[in-house]
């Protein structure tokens, strides 16, 4: 004799109900054309889409993290060359110079009594600048004069020194110029610069000389 479902015990009332909502749950991801189906279609395409972006972000971290490191090495570098451009300019700056070296010259006690330009000379990678310079004054003055030198903003180099000796108590002194007190050396030398414009070098392959005399 058939019974009610009512009359059944409810554990197998609660197993029952708990039977076919997972056949439904199960009916709705898997019978096509079913709403849950197609959300789960969705679903899955949706992931398939983000992995490959995932993996591009992940590279574009790297690239992120590298451009700044770029940009570090980068503002590094045009300090480098602000500095280098300072030390060997691009253009002779002829005038700039001569003005650095007199103020050395001042500043130490040192009378530079002629400044003449040589021929420049073309290198692999600059130009040479050189001057021919007579100066004369105390011997530790022009030491210092030496020094004060190698300590300007541009790279000089200083040769084919000569110095000698002077007799202040000669008659008329014996020289050419008028001697500050203290004078005990005369001297000729050559100081050199450098710089990098090929047309700077171009215009003018000896510039004007300067001269003082007293």
């Amino acid at each position: 004799m058939a019974t009610s479902f009512r009359d059944w015990p409810w554990p197998l009332q609660a197993l029952l109900y708990v039977a076919l909502t997972i056949v439904l749950v199960l009916a709705g991801f898997y019978v096509p054309g079913s709403p849950l189906q197609s959300i789960r279609s969705q679903y899955e395409a949706a992931q398939a889409e983000v992995k490959p972006l995932e993996a591009d972000v992940q590279n574009l971290r790297v690239y992120k993290q590298r451009r700044a490191e770029l940009q570090t090495e980068m503002d590094a570098l045009q300090k480098q060359l602000a500095t280098l451009q300072t030390i060997v300019p691009e253009d002779k700056e002829t005038d700039q110079f001569i003005l650095m070296v007199q103020r050395a010259a001042v500043s130490s006690g040192v009378s530079i009594r002629s400044l003449t330009a040589s021929p420049i000379a073309q290198k692999t990678y600059y130009f040479e600048m050189p001057f021919a310079v007579e100066a004369d004054g105390p011997y530790y003055s022009v030491l210092d004069f030496f020094a004060r030198m190698g300590r300007l903003s541009r790279i000089i180099n200083v040769g084919d020194l000569k110095l000698s000796a002077l007799n202040a108590q000669a008659p008329g002194g014996g020289n050419r110029f008028h001697l500050a007190a203290g004078t005990t050396v005369s001297g000729t030398f050559t100081v050199t610069t450098f710089f990098t414009n090929p047309t700077e070098a171009g215009a003018s392959s000896t510039p004007p000389s300067t001269a003082k005399k007293k």
